[in-house]
């Protein structure tokens, strides 16, 4: 199937210090775009991939499963580290928690994590249905464009391929016993009003990881997709705050770097 317009995978070369940056259940790297051109724009080398069953159409989703997600950004993070003197890792929802099984499983090969409105498990009775549920019915209405702010919209699935949703539980759980492997600096940013993730999966995200470098910011005006919402410049600020105390000189002003590339898929 052909890609949904923006929905393409953006990578950027610039200095040796380099993000990676994982989108979210049933999204696409639209919903990150303005956040890697932000640090690509500041000099960083920049990966933002897109997942396995995303971009095209829910049907793709449903076919695919923790696993094919995983390996895509687990792939980028290697290929990242062969060039870069030293790689980020960030996320958005679903996304936040891949990076966080990146920072868990690499340790040393990831010098910070940054995670926007992180999930930490399927809510809801239907999710402890899901294992028969997801055999009968497939899918359920979508979860995309949860945003504050007017005419902003993420370009995302209507639906929820269920079988994909289960899977995506089963990462969930199997991710809330590797926490404590998570170790490094961690900048978490989260809404408190959150239609999607509650701020129930932060704090208990917070309270597994091992990290003794936490910053927790709140993102007051917006809802679950930040990155798109009224927030979205804190984001790109805090994060680039986050990076440049972590790796000083890394942080370079706008228009010293190389120009971003999208690449197809």
């Amino acid at each position: 199937m052909p890609l949904l317009a923006g929905a393409e995978p953006f990578r950027h070369e610039g200095g040796e210090t380099a993000v990676l940056l994982c989108h979210g259940f049933t999204g696409s790297p639209q919903s990150l775009r303005p956040w890697a051109e932000h640090l690509a724009g500041h000099g960083l080398t920049v990966s933002l991939p897109l997942l396995p069953g995303h971009g095209t159409r829910w049907q793709d989703l449903g076919v695919t499963g923790w696993q094919d997600w995983y390996a895509q950004v687990d792939r980028e993070l290697r290929l990242l580290r062969e060039r870069s003197e030293r790689v980020f890792v960030a996320g958005l929802s679903m996304g936040g928690a891949l990076a966080l099984r990146l920072a868990a499983l690499h340790g040393d090969a990831v010098s910070g994590v940054m995670v926007v409105n992180p999930a930490n498990r399927v809510h809801g009775v239907a999710a402890h249905a899901l294992p028969v549920i997801r055999h009968l019915v497939p899918a359920t209405r979508g979860i995309a464009s949860d945003i504050a702010k007017p005419s902003v919209t993420e370009l995302g699935y209507d639906r929820v391929p269920l079988h994909a949703a289960h899977s995506l539980r089963t990462f969930l759980r199997l991710l809330d016993g590797e926490l404590p492997r998570v170790t490094q600096p961690l900048l978490l940013l989260r809404s408190p009003q959150d239609h999607v993730v509650p701020p129930a999966d932060s704090a208990r995200i917070l309270g597994r990881v091992s990290s003794t470098d936490v910053t927790e910011v709140l993102l007051e005006q917006s809802y679950h997709v930040a990155t798109l919402d009224y927030d979205a410049e804190r984001i790109f600020e805090e994060s680039t705050a986050f990076i440049g105390r972590l790796a000083p000189g890394a942080v370079r002003e706008p228009g010293l770097g190389k120009e971003g590339t999208t690449a197809g898929g």
